[in-house]
């Protein structure tokens, strides 16, 4: 008589059939299909475009791709694949939009915890809105000393959280009384003391090396500096110099023994020049260079981020920021048009980014239609913003061209690009490391809640 198997020889075998069922779900092809593509290096597209996807790599690519007959085939029409796109500059984990006075009471009032739930929301805006990959720079609370960018990074890598694929700078390295001193505004003692390079403000070639080296301990995949003044802090001019040579010097010599990379916020021209001739990876707005120094950016290959949605967003909503602040953005706006059509021009290396967090996270993608509005052609915005980006961020081996063996972050938008630049703000497909994130509507934007939007109930 044969016995009855034992509930525990039972519960294996259930599970080693779903085991066998997931793996053969994961090891599905995915076969993507559209009217014409957009391969991230050529420069014109490709008609009748094919991706063919496997787990979390593309395995073929082109218009006569072999189809395997147990793939799953996704039509997507009338539409243009793309390498997921990418953006050079965010601040996933802030949000400086609305009222600018208000918005810095706010920053002291809430809890950085509630900053980080925030942060979510804008992360699955930004992946939804087809942005694969960012490089956040900069993630820092007055007197606070959390790493919420690398939490954030964290959560996503670990699948807690949809997101972007993060590279982080942490806070950023400034001056004292700099662009990127926190305390800058306020009165002198409000906070009790004056920060240090453990909150990333450091002065001398001694200081900033220890900056650097805190903040790669402490999860850093970049190193972001303030080296001129900037637009939305209000204790410094935009245009001077907020680094001595020596600082520049032991700024990029350090990140770069550390094998990280070095984005620099820089609006003036001789700040600009100092960072180019110290060996800086790229510029950040750039907004006040001279032919001259886009000349120099040129020769030595370095990357200039424009990031004219910041500029752009800021310059809609003038009335509020505070008057120093007004004057500061439309120097630096008249300034930044001129700047980046003689860079087109000059031929310097452009690479895609926005300031997201400046305005709404989400509408990275609006940084296209400006690019080409002062003079780049629509597929070299298109390259900027994902080939051109991944070899600024030091991973073209993996991202940023659908080519085989590279990882299957792929959207889809609608139409020709190349005839409508803004077809990228209408994204409707999403894929992020062979996983479907978006195939239709976005998921609809949280909007930051305040206390007195909630309807609660009188003391």
């Amino acid at each position: 008589m044969p016995i009855a198997p034992r509930p525990y020889y039972l519960a294996v075998i259930v599970i080693l059939l779903f085991s066998a069922l997931a793996a053969d779900a994961a090891d599905q092809s995915i076969v993507l299909k559209a009217a014409r593509m957009f391969d991230g290096k050529s420069k014109s597209l490709i008609p009748n475009g094919v991706v063919l996807v496997q787990g979390d790599k593309i395995v073929d690519v082109g218009s006569t791709v072999t189809i395997p007959s147990d793939a799953k085939v996704i039509d997507l029409g009338d539409m243009t694949l793309s390498p997921g796109f990418m953006d050079a500059h965010t601040h996933l984990t802030l949000d400086f939009t609305g009222n600018f006075n208000e918005r810095r009471l706010k920053e002291l009032q809430t809890n950085v915890s509630e900053m980080t739930l925030m942060a979510i929301s804008y992360a699955r805006a930004t992946l939804e809105a087809g942005f694969t990959t960012v490089r956040d720079l900069g993630s820092r609370f007055v007197s606070s000393p959390e790493f919420v960018d690398v939490a954030l990074r964290n959560a996503i890598n670990h699948g807690i959280t949809p997101g972007p694929h993060m590279l982080v700078a942490t806070k950023g390295i400034g001056a004292t009384g700099g662009h990127f001193d926190a305390t800058g505004g306020y009165r002198d003692k409000l906070f009790g003391r004056e920060p240090d390079p453990s909150e990333g403000i450091a002065d001398g070639p001694d200081e900033i090396r220890k900056a650097v080296r805190f903040e790669v301990k402490n999860g850093a995949n970049v190193i972001k500096a303030a080296v001129s003044g900037g637009v939305l802090s209000l204790a410094d001019e935009v245009d001077t110099p907020q680094f001595t040579p020596a600082e520049m010097a032991a700024l990029v010599d350090e990140s770069h023994r550390l094998r990280k990379k070095v984005a620099v916020h820089c609006h003036g021209d001789q700040a600009a020049r100092e960072a180019i001739e110290a060996g800086v990876d790229s510029i950040e707005h750039g907004s006040f260079m001279k032919t001259e120094t886009l000349q120099l950016m040129r020769t030595k290959g370095i990357y200039l981020v424009p990031t004219l949605m910041a500029t752009e967003y800021i310059m809609s909503k003038i009335d509020s920021y505070p008057p120093a602040l007004q004057a500061k953005a439309r120097a630096a706006g008249a300034a930044r048009s001129e700047m980046f059509r003689n860079a087109v021009k000059i031929g310097v290396k452009i690479a895609l980014g926005t300031d997201a967090g400046v305005f709404p996270h989400g509408d990275n993608a609006k940084e296209f239609a400006l690019m080409v509005g002062l003079g780049m052609q629509p597929i070299d915005a298109l390259r900027s913003g994902t080939s051109n980006d991944a070899d600024l961020l030091g991973i073209g081996q993996a991202v940023g061209t659908l080519e085989k063996g590279k990882r299957a972050d792929i959207v889809a938008m609608p139409g020709d690009p190349t005839a409508d630049i803004t077809a990228t703000e209408r994204i409707s497909f999403v894929m992020k490391d062979g996983k479907i994130i978006r195939n239709g509507p976005a998921t609809p934007r949280t909007a930051a809640v305040r206390d007195d939007d909630l309807d609660l109930p009188a003391d």
